[in-house]
């Protein structure tokens, strides 16, 4: 088999992408910004002026994601034969999301309490100016409660939630009308085959897109380095790397035994999807790379109803890495702050944080509102303390992503094996190399669970 040049490849290209933006931030930051004139007129350029390419490319990704979930989840659920099926993957889904965010919260406050990485910076809370939380404080004053967070699945209108890009409210709609269609019967064949073909062109115009990704990453990092400085990171180097390093044993350890278990070896997984890792560390949202996560799930044997299903929910519901996030962040403060909580207030953050931690989104800075939220609820720790860890929040968002979309991908595989909806022969070969993204997945047979639709199946045959 011809092994393709890594140049050609697209994360080397986003590396690149990568070390470029580095460069050119560290170089020409916000305050020392490169002056030139062009055509008589005097123009200044900095690291800063890059931040658009970023925001282009997530605008791009994002207007094609609600299509994307609409499309793949009505005809996998339309084709799916026994919707009994469908309810059992919502169950499972949900016990698994539910299972695996406390353990990462229960991790992170752990790590939090016996390694202390706020413990000595003294940091006395009249000091701290919130001028800088005025827009993060808004929101998090914003309701964030359970039946809130329930009713926001509803849209107000369908068109609405296709026009925000609400994740669940699209799922909801497409879980509706694939339900709708599979119960019209063979009329919607017509119907299910259009909608088959606008989902290949929809793939094919984010393999358009997504060759912007280089672009992308050297933006956001070209403006993050400007904005803050490699200088911001040292008087909180003691917290991030906390950060980082728990979730890498989370990773490699708790997701990575997960995987094991289930005939998957996890480094080999983290090269599988290494391109869509460096997207996300470049923009710090693992938004981006959904519908790339969704075609590599099914070219990795998962069923596609199923990654349509469990894939989206868990962009909201199983976000591991900003759990950790979360009460990490919450003690660290508490710890800066020299404000002493007992164990009972400590348990206190540990469920609020199960709770805010579902109204957490993928973009840039969801967790950092949601920490804010989780405290201005308890008022046991101060708010302010939100200012110590603002400047390197961008830097933890990264981890925060990574975490999250690695999370995602094992929670889907995980749950495939469960409902025998995923091939395992077919993963080996992925995973070795044998068989490269490009290649199609053959269909697999629908087997019948039932007598009657064994007899259902023998007369269309006849």
């Amino acid at each position: 088999m011809k092994r393709t040049r890594f140049y050609s490849q697209l994360y080397f290209w986003v590396l690149i992408g990568m070390l470029l933006g580095v460069a050119v931030g560290y170089f020409l930051p916000a305050g020392k910004p490169l002056r030139f004139h062009l055509f008589g007129a005097g123009y200044t350029f900095a690291g800063t002026n890059l931040k658009p390419l970023s925001d282009a490319f997530i605008r791009l990704i994002r207007m094609m994601i609600a299509p994307i979930i609409f499309t793949t989840v009505v005809t996998g659920i339309a084709g799916m034969g026994n919707l009994k099926r469908l309810g059992r993957i919502g169950v499972k889904s949900f016990i698994y999301f539910e299972v695996m965010t406390t353990v990462a919260l229960i991790i992170g406050w752990v790590v939090a309490a016996v390694v202390k990485p706020g413990a000595g910076m003294n940091v006395s809370v009249a000091a701290l100016s919130t001028r800088g939380l005025q827009d993060t404080l808004a929101k998090a004053n914003a309701p964030h409660h359970l039946v809130d967070i329930l009713l926001n699945i509803i849209p107000e209108t369908v068109v609405g939630a296709f026009a925000k890009g609400e994740i669940l409210q699209v799922l909801l709609i497409s879980v509706l009308f694939g339900i709708a269609m599979a119960g019209i019967g063979d009329a919607n064949q017509r119907v299910i085959l259009a909608l088959e073909q606008v989902s290949k062109a929809l793939m094919r115009m984010i393999a358009m897109i997504i060759k912007l990704a280089p672009l992308a990453v050297c933006g956001a990092m070209s403006y993050t380095i400007a904005e803050f400085g490699l200088g911001s990171l040292q008087p909180l180097a003691k917290m991030m790397l906390c950060i980082y390093g728990t979730c890498l044993c989370l990773v490699l350890v708790c997701l990575g035994s997960l995987l094991w278990f289930n005939g998957i070896n996890m480094l080999r997984f983290l090269k599988y999807v290494r391109e869509e890792l460096f997207i996300v560390f470049g923009t710090a949202s693992s938004e981006p790379v959904l519908p790339r996560m969704m075609s590599k799930l099914e070219n990795l044997g998962c069923s596609k109803t199923l990654v349509g299903l469990v894939l989206p929910a868990g962009y909201t519901f199983n976000l591991d890495g900003s759990s950790v996030y979360l009460t990490m962040g919450a003690l660290f403060i508490a710890q800066a702050t020299n404000t002493h909580l007992t164990f009972g207030q400590e348990f206190a953050v540990l469920i609020v944080c199960l709770l805010t931690s579902k109204g957490a989104a993928t973009v840039v800075g969801s967790a950092f509102i949601t920490l804010a939220a989780t405290l201005s609820s308890m008022k046991t720790i101060p708010v302010e303390g939100m200012v110590l860890i603002l400047g390197v929040d961008w830097f933890m968002a990264q981890a925060r992503a990574m975490t999250n979309m690695v999370g995602n991908g094992v929670a889907t595989i995980v749950i495939a094996r469960w409902e025998n909806e995923f091939d395992p022969r077919r993963a080996a070969r992925v995973l070795s190399g044998e068989i490269t993204p490009s290649e199609k997945k053959a269909p697999a047979p629908h087997l019948p669970e039932t007598p009657a639709e064994a007899i259902r199946d023998l007369e269309h045959l006849r």
